[in-house]
């Protein structure tokens, strides 16, 4: 046995420059036809045969393991171009060339060699080889790997797999699988950029080091070697040397985008069984593979059976092929400018979902309110909602999947039909119709009963305006009507916010810009408030604090603690929130006996990520927070985390997207950017910020504490030392988490903490990641002052 073990060993590291025993030899002058025999060279065994094989309506020229029903193809020359028509021959010249005679005259070589070839073999292995007159090995069909791998055969760095249109049709289909610079294994949509957000599966071997190549032992063990030859990713263990004359594997990157590996029993008289040992995404998860239906379709799995179906209102684009996706059976222009009564039903469609794309978001609505804003929306397509959020996307919908552990509302804009219904019977439309003929009803009977009682308004609203213009004559208008008229918050007197909070008797916190204080709202069934006196508003005009309240007015998002009123009395600024008993994200991180359990924090990083996201993103206009920190996240009374003292931070214009500004933040959070002389500000100061607080979240602990070992006392440098070094276990001590989803963390951590803004991810990038819709991408390695801390 150790024997054996050595010879292997052996033979997986001679270089692929010698050949120590050809097998029998292919001499020059050798001919293969399409039409007539010898159409192929066979290997010693007969297991492997080399030449021209059926295709379509004509043939193609490949390696194939020969088997009864039928062979299997493991490499083929020229994939994508038409098939080669019946009468072709392909000739090792006397030259040493390999060379494709087309019916049409035509001559192609097959192999670019130099120096010239002396012999060619088919070997055992399933490699084709050229050798020169000293028996070197100018040239393998091994180093250039079409979708399979087999025994000896590596995938090195920067090398694809590309599947095959089908089991039929050996031409390049949908997919890649890549083996990184950095390591990692990933596969994704070949329609598509090598970008982290279309990768759907990856061995999680980022910054493994370089060279690593992917292999394929003769005792089936399949894994991730790198340059040292350390082993860092076994995807099957092994179990024995096979005896290659009876068990043959392979690796193949198959049709459906699934890397498997396959082990072949050689039976009697020819017969060819295989067994799937491994699979890279199970069948019951094969949806996940993006692009395995097409456009605006969806796919879904019903047992074994995988189908690509369309959703209400498309059709597919070939019924023979279903895979290829679907249209519209309307079209966009026909809803905007012609009759919208048209499209009157917005079908639910089940644990559906497409590919994260949508152009609009609302916030704090109903499903109701979604399905309607969609339906009157001319580009919205599908409304997915979720948690009092719509999200409208617009057409081409991509990588749709169902999904019924992860159950969604969507709904689909249809047409109606002459009958009145969609034809599929399972539809049960939305009733967008009826509700809007009863709005037609009720504005007609507000009109009437307008109409009716004008009269008696009349004399009232000529008093009105006579006092109105008195006001604006005299400069006696009062500025916080026009803003509650504007903003539709409640606008309090100084004196009935003294009466609120006792005369400002409790504190209960401060940020940046002023003390917060504790009250209640007797008139409001007692409701608990928090009040903010701003006490640097020294520079801030009256209309620059109206401006700024009006946008913030109409901020509106879960994760954001809501603004109740304000008051604007001479120099006095006050602001009104909602008060949180559950108090802040530092308390329940830095003072509780007991740290919340890995999931929740999680949750809670996720939720303020939305949060900050809605100020950059989603806003009228854009709003940097500039004050990122646990102190100003308050938790709600489900535990849920809110943004707050987000109101004066900084408000761009509508077309701005950097401002320049004075240092404002707390040390320790703020982005390097605020330090740098005339350096612009833009939203991914927040995203620093950010970052330093997802950390402090994993951690349990602040960004600096002075009371751990010298290595530990920056907290971001040592969580980057423990990720380098592959000892993340450590930063989270004993407590049991997912090291995946820790590694993943960390990950998006370290490129919001990036000393250059523009490197930084968006918030909206960092929600993907962190949600897993997207493999987040190695973080680029240290250099000097590429992490600080001010």
């Amino acid at each position: 046995m150790a024997s054996k073990l050595l010879i292997l060993l052996f033979l997986h590291l001679l270089p692929l420059t010698k050949s120590q025993s050809p097998a029998p030899n292919i001499t020059l002058g050798s001919t293969l036809y399409t039409n007539s025999t010898p159409n192929s060279w066979p290997s010693p065994s007969g297991h492997f045969a080399f030449g021209f094989y059926p295709s379509g309506n004509g043939f193609k020229l490949g390696i194939w393991l020969v088997g009864s029903p039928n062979n299997t193809v493991v490499w083929t020359s020229r994939r994508n171009e038409t098939v080669i028509s019946p009468g072709a021959a392909l000739a090792f010249s006397a030259d040493g060339r390999l060379l494709l005679h087309s019916t049409d005259g035509q001559v192609q070589p097959i192999a670019e060699t130099t120096p010239q070839a002396s012999v060619a073999s088919m070997h055992d292995s399933g490699n084709f080889l050229l050798y020169d007159s000293s028996w070197t090995i100018i040239w393998a069909s091994f180093n250039f790997p079409t979708d399979t791998l087999l025994v000896r055969q590596n995938l090195v760095v920067d090398q694809f797999l590309y599947s095959s249109i089908s089991e039929t049709d050996a031409s390049i289909g949908n997919f890649k699988l890549l083996l990184q610079r950095d390591g990692n294994l990933v596969a994704y949509p070949i329609r598509s950029y090598t970008d982290a957000k279309y990768v759907y599966w990856s061995s999680f071997t980022a910054n493994s080091g370089r060279n690593v190549t992917l292999n394929l032992n003769a005792d089936s063990r399949f894994y991730l070697l790198n340059s040292t030859g350390r082993s860092i990713k076994n995807f099957t263990e092994g179990r024995y040397l096979a005896d290659n004359t009876k068990v043959l594997y392979r690796a193949t990157f198959d049709a459906d985008g699934i890397l498997r590996l396959y082990q072949h029993q050689m039976g009697t008289e020819g017969s060819l069984g295989f067994t799937i040992l491994w699979t890279a995404i199970r069948e019951e998860n094969r949806c996940s593979v993006k692009g395995i239906c097409g456009e605006n379709s969806f796919c879904t799995i019903d047992g074994a059976k995988l189908s690509c179906l369309c959703p209400p209102g498309f059709d597919f684009v070939d019924p023979n092929q279903p895979n290829l996706g679907c249209k519209s059976n309307f079209t966009v222009m026909n809803d905007c400018f012609g009759k919208k009564g048209n499209a009157n039903y917005m079908s639910p469609l089940p644990n559906t979902a497409w590919e994260v794309s949508e152009y609009d978001v609302l916030t704090q609505v109903n499903e109701e309110t979604c399905s309607e804003n969609c339906w009157m929306d001319c580009n919205c397509v599908v409304a997915t909602f979720r948690d009092q959020i719509c999200y409208k996307q617009k057409l081409p919908l991509r990588f749709g999947r169902r999904n019924i552990s992860n159950p969604t509302k969507t709904l689909v804009k249809t047409r109606s039909f002459p009958s009145g219904l969609p034809p599929d019977t399972n539809v049960v439309p939305t009733k967008i119709t009826n509700k809007l003929s009863k709005k037609h009803v009720i504005v007609g009977i507000v009109i009437i009963t307008f109409s009716v009682l004008v009269s008696l308004f009349s004399g009232y609203l000529l008093f009105s305006h006579r006092i109105c213009s008195y006001n604006v004559r005299t400069g006696q208008l009062n500025s916080s009507d026009v803003l509650i008229e504007e903003i539709n918050l409640r606008s309090f007197t100084y004196d009935q916010l003294v009466q609120a909070t006792d005369n400002f008797k409790e504190e209960i916190g401060r940020g940046a810009s002023g003390k917060v204080y504790k009250g209640s709202l007797a008139r409001n069934g007692g409701q608990e408030i928090a009040v903010k006196r701003l006490e640097k508003m020294v520079d801030e005009t009256e209309v620059e604090f109206r401006n700024e309240m009006k946008i913030i007015g109409r901020t509106h998002h879960k994760n954001l603690v809501q603004l109740i009123g304000f008051c604007s009395e001479g120099s006095k600024r006050l602001l009104v929130y909602e008060f949180m008993k559950n108090g802040s994200l530092a308390t329940l991180l830095f003072k509780s006996k007991k740290r919340p359990v890995w999931n929740e924090r999680m949750r809670i990083l996720i939720e303020i990520a939305r949060g900050i996201n809605y100020l950059h993103e989603e806003c009228e206009t854009r709003i940097i927070h500039c004050d990122i920190k646990p102190q100003n996240i308050l938790m709600g009374e489900s535990w849920s985390a809110k943004i707050s003292d987000f109101g004066l931070s900084k408000l761009l214009k509508p077309d701005q997207t950097r401002t320049y500004t004075t240092a404002r933040g707390t040390r320790g959070y703020v982005a390097p950017e605020w330090y740098k002389s005339n350096a612009p500000i833009t939203v991914k100061a927040d995203v620093y910020s950010f970052g330093v607080v997802l950390f402090e979240i994993i951690c349990c602990r602040k960004n600096m504490e002075l009371a751990v070992p010298d290595e530990e006392i920056v907290l971001m440098d040592w969580i980057y030392e423990c990720y380098v070094g592959g000892e993340l276990g450590k930063v989270v001590g004993e407590e049991v988490v997912d090291m995946a989803e820790l590694e993943k963390t960390v990950k998006v951590g370290l490129w919001c903490v990036h000393t250059e803004a523009v490197q930084r991810p968006s918030m909206k990038s960092v929600i993907t990641m962190l949600e897993g819709n997207v493999v987040t991408p190695v973080p680029p390695l240290k250099p000097c002052s590429m992490y600080v801390n001010v």
